[in-house]
């Protein structure tokens, strides 16, 4: 089994709680994301982290897990979105440097939390009320040059694993 793991979760805190969604039922078999949970006092978990690979659950979202401690439905939408780009192989390193670059400032400039995995993939949480104009008209620039991806993470909705 492969983990996408959280090397710098968001809301990482003392008191988190790990557990783990399975991919499988987003073509990824074989894979499995953990996710930085917060407990909720109804035995419910907020998410901590932005998640790289599953779909249908943001940051602030509120999950339920079975006795295996795997994600298995999301009860309560936080209304915040997950825009996850990932930068193809190809891209040389100098230029993965820049555009890396261009990207962390406008995060920074839009005051908006995101987690990258590696080198070439970063996931961004998008609150209701976010302004991210110029930070699309960067990863745009990435992606209509072919040296990107880019997805919304709710554009499939959570499925509970078989």
């Amino acid at each position: 089994m492969q983990f996408v793991v959280h090397e710098q979760p968001v809301g990482r805190a003392s008191t988190n709680y790990i557990a783990r969604a399975d991919l499988a039922p987003f073509d990824l078999e074989g894979q499995v994301e953990q996710l930085w949970l917060k407990a909720v006092d109804d035995g419910s978990y907020e998410v901590a982290c932005i998640p790289f690979s599953a779909y249908g659950i943001a940051l602030g979202d509120v999950v339920v897990l079975n006795d295996d401690d795997y994600v298995i439905e999301v009860i309560r939408n936080s209304w915040h979105r997950t825009l996850r780009l990932l930068f193809t192989p190809e891209l040389p390193h100098t230029d993965l440097q820049k555009a890396t670059d261009e990207i962390k400032t406008e995060l920074i400039e839009a005051d908006l939390l995101s987690e990258w995995n590696g080198a070439r993939l970063v996931a961004v949480d998008l609150p209701p009320d976010a302004e991210p104009a110029k930070l699309f008209a960067v990863m745009e620039t990435a992606v209509n040059a072919g040296h990107a991806f880019w997805e919304w993470a709710d554009a499939r909705p959570f499925v509970r694993p078989a």
